[in-house]
């Protein structure tokens, strides 16, 4: 006879219970019936702070969330549960409806914890946690009165807070997050890996208060103050509270199950309450005293209460609280433990402030067992080390977030017994077991097979890892909506015309697009010369630079970088720069690449400057793009008493051939007129040195944290034959390269390396160099300059408008100082901002 299993809550917990009863109740022994106080069915939590990309939440719906097709499913939305009978076993909801039930499955999860500080309840104060509250939050953003641009506080430093501080930065908020521990994530990192935290997001337009509070939030108008317990006060449009969550317990209270001391409601290794009959799941149960906040133990309760129900003897298998995201771009990871609290444990610490990472492992007293750690900015290795943990280290510690200390750890090194996947408890050997015996080939078919990779994808690189060493090769989609790769998706734009991405989504991928693919289409249209790149869609599509044309600085401004071929450039043309300059109030600088940077200007001002620039012979320098930058040169034959060749010459006519041609990465190169190298070309993706014979090409040189010589392609050929071989060196490269992937990565990958593509664009291996050569062609004819297109069109250029109401007037949030004769900015929060 069937039974009814009541659930209450339709997050992400509720839902994978019910998933997980219905995969294993081939019997029909139970119906269910979900009751969800949202309106909306389950929807993806965890990326909450995407929905501000495109304000699109059928984006986070969870596959099959809806159960359409399951007629032992019943969803009830929008009406939540607000009292539970358990000596009659009926649970009623508010609109007055009574449910009986044979089992009860609690999953309210929990809300947000919102500090007793003054004026919290002030219009303009948000929570954030639901769809509802980003809809609230951006109404209020919208709402905000005055010009300038929007500045906004997060009570809380935790993962949510950053996750709350993204999504203000995503609606053009500048964020102050105020955290009253010593340090960013206090419970996931440790003080190294906090500090670095700190500096990398605050390199984002993000300004950290760390060691205070928030004592009070005041009204003034239409605006918002909040007085911190250091004594700053902040001028403010929004304030979210992310301090923090309680478990929602309040039906387990007023109804007389068991709840713990700091709440939660208090459940049995089988998820059981004090009641047989009813269960509890997720962020709402208090299991051996904890209540956990993620969703990994979540959907281990869930699995275990599916097994329970069905007659199983299933029980929790502890908690893996290891952690993963990226917060602002920024990756960061926790496992084990983290903080070192065992007794005699040791810890080893690489922490490389050039790059930008941190790394520390902790293991036992005789470095045998890794223990726990922590891994900021750069966050790869987590795969490997997370099933590791409690394991035998294999070799030296150090060499696990070091590599060049010795051997870096493999896929051989994790047992099989090892969890690869801690959101559904999926180890090593079920995934190989799936792709040996069960004849998956592909992440997909081993996410519907195991689960894998189905909640918080952390573990989907290993996924990849494991099918290649199990000797399948591997998919070259380049994101879930495309099962093409870039070079693929790129020839097909080419062959069929197609120049919008709703068009080539619908006829060759699936879905509304992602921040992989949006951007990579983006490139390869403007490549294509499909259009500006602010034309219709596609302004949609593109990064904040490339959306501006400029340059995103840290304290809100932009900067215009005018291109200046080989760095030549007429007098006149500097007191052009230098008149603009002054009259904009802007910081001025000479790169590395013998260009002039101006530094400071507001969205608004862009148009008006590019106008001053442009009338004056001026264009832009692409230094927003992933495009050509420059083409830097010595003085060559025309000035040196070394130089064998016109350097300056051959640069300016390269970069002018070259400018604008968008590729999958930045392009930079260089030209020297003799082999004392002034131009350093050879540390750049193609650099040309002058010879007595003519000139030598070397290619795939890049700087950066990993620096790399450019290899020489061809020797003393003549101009013309340089520029054709280039030609086709930068088309092949912009056709077949993955997405951001730099020219030294190109040639690595490419099978045969320099010698097939030497034998590509030399000798014609393929036959394909007459179709390089016309397409640049096409490019150099077709080329247009940015900057001019925008101010030809009253359509584009009312995009540079920071605020309708207020057009041309100074953004109050943005400010600046003096420094050695120049305005440099001085950032929100700061106390020459707050003495202001």
């Amino acid at each position: 006879m069937t039974r009814t299993l009541v659930v209450v809550g339709h997050g992400m917990v509720g839902h994978r219970l019910v998933e997980a009863l219905r995969d294993r109740d081939s019997a029909g022994t139970w119906r269910v019936v979900v009751l969800g106080e949202e309106s909306r069915p389950a929807y993806d939590r965890v990326a909450l702070s995407s929905y501000v990309e495109d304000w699109d939440a059928a984006s986070l719906a969870l596959p099959g969330s809806e159960y359409d097709d399951d007629d032992l499913v019943e969803l009830r939305l929008g009406d939540p549960v607000v009292g539970v009978d358990r000596e009659h076993r009926v649970v009623t909801t508010a609109s007055g409806a009574r449910q009986p039930y044979d089992a009860l499955v609690l999953a309210t999860g929990s809300y947000p914890f919102v500090p007793p500080v003054p004026g919290h309840d002030l219009p303009g104060c948000h929570v954030y946690r639901t769809i509802d509250d980003l809809d609230a939050i951006r109404a209020t953003v919208r709402a905000a009165h005055g010009p300038g641009r929007r500045a906004g506080l997060v009570l809380g430093g935790g993962l949510l807070g950053l996750e709350a501080a993204n999504a203000l930065r995503g609606m053009g908020v500048s964020p102050h997050v105020v955290e009253l521990g010593p340090r960013l994530m206090p419970i996931q990192v440790d003080e190294g890996g906090g500090a670095l935290l700190k500096r990398l997001v605050e390199d984002l337009d993000l300004t950290v208060h760390t060691g205070t509070s928030a004592a009070a939030v005041k009204r003034d108008g239409d605006r918002l103050f909040a007085v911190l317990s250091s004594g700053l006060e902040l001028d403010l449009d929004v304030v979210v509270f992310s301090a923090g969550i309680r478990p929602r317990d309040q039906l387990a209270r007023e109804s007389g199950l068991e709840v713990g001391q700091r709440g939660g409601i208090v459940v049995d290794a089988s998820c059981r309450t004090s009641d047989e009959h009813v269960w509890a799941i997720g962020e709402c149960a208090c299991l051996g005293g904890s209540v956990y906040g993620l969703v990994a133990p979540g959907y281990s309760m869930a699995e275990v209460v599916a097994d329970r129900l069905l007659g199983g003897r299933a029980e929790f298998p502890g908690a893996d609280t290891s952690t993963k995201l990226k917060l602002l771009g920024v990756d960061v990871a926790s496992f084990g433990d983290a903080h070192a609290t065992a007794e005699g444990s040791l810890e080893v610490v690489l922490n490389n402030a050039v790059a930008g990472t941190y790394a520390k492992l902790v293991v036992s007293d005789d470095a045998k067992t890794l223990l726990g750690g922590v891994l900021v900015g750069d966050a790869s290795s987590y795969p490997l080390l997370r099933p590791l943990v409690g394991r035998e280290v294999p070799g030296d510690p150090a060499a696990l977030i070091s590599p060049a200390g010795g051997e870096p750890v493999g896929l051989d090194a994790l047992p099989a017994d090892a969890q690869v996947c801690s959101c559904h408890a999926v180890t090593k050997v079920a995934i190989t077991d799936a792709i040996t015996s069960g004849g998956c080939s592909d992440v997909a078919g081993l996410k519907s097979c195991t689960r894998a990779g189905t909640g918080c994808g952390s573990c989907v690189p290993m996924l990849k890892q494991l099918l290649a060493s199990c000797g399948v090769e591997q998919s070259r989609a380049l994101c879930e909506h495309f099962d093409h790769s870039r070079a693929d998706l790129f020839e097909i734009v080419r062959s069929t015309g197609i120049d919008t991405f709703s068009a080539l989504v619908a006829k060759h991928g699936r879905g509304r697009g992602c921040d992989v693919c949006k951007p990579v289409v983006a490139s390869i249209l403007a490549s294509l010369d499909r259009g500006h790149v602010l034309e219709g869609e596609q302004v949609t599509l593109q990064d904040t630079n490339d959306r501006f044309l400029a340059n995103l600085q840290r304290n809100g401004t932009y900067s215009v970088v005018p291109r200046i071929p080989g760095g030549e450039i007429t007098p006149e043309k500097l007191i052009v720069i230098g008149e603009v300059a002054r009259d904009y109030g802007l910081y001025t600088k000479i790169t590395g690449g013998q260009r002039i940077d101006l530094f400071g200007a507001t969205v608004d001002q862009l148009p008006d400057i590019w106008r001053r620039l442009v009338d004056a012979g001026f264009e832009s320098g692409h230094a927003y793009g992933k495009a050509l930058r420059t083409v830097k040169s010595c003085v060559g034959s025309t000035w040196c008493r070394y130089g064998v060749q016109d350097s300056v010459g051959l640069a300016i006519e390269l970069e002018l051939r070259y400018r604008g041609l968008r590729s999958p990465h930045k392009l930079k190169s260089g030209v020297s007129g003799c082999a004392r190298e002034c131009a350093e070309a050879r540390s750049k993706d193609f650099g040309i040195i002058a010879t007595e014979n003519g000139w030598n090409l070397h290619v795939g040189g890049n700087g950066g944290f990993t620096p790399r010589h450019a290899e020489l392609l061809v020797s003393d050929v003549d101009t013309e034959t340089l520029i054709r071989t280039i030609d086709r060196f930068l088309m092949f490269y912009v056709r077949t390269a993955d997405r951001l992937q730099r020219t030294a990565a190109w040639i690595e990958a490419m099978e045969g390396g320099l010698d097939h593509l030497r034998a590509v664009i030399v000798d014609d291996s393929l036959g394909i160099c007459a179709d390089l050569d016309a397409a640049m062609g096409v490019h150099v004819r077709d080329y247009a300059d940015e900057w001019r297109g925008v101010l030809q069109d009253p359509e584009k250029l009312a995009r540079f408008s920071s605020f309708v109401n207020a057009p041309g007037t100074p953004d109050p949030a943005i400010s600046f100082r003096e420094e050695r004769g120049q305005r440099v900015p001085v950032l929100l929060g700061t106390p020459e901002v707050a003495a202001r």
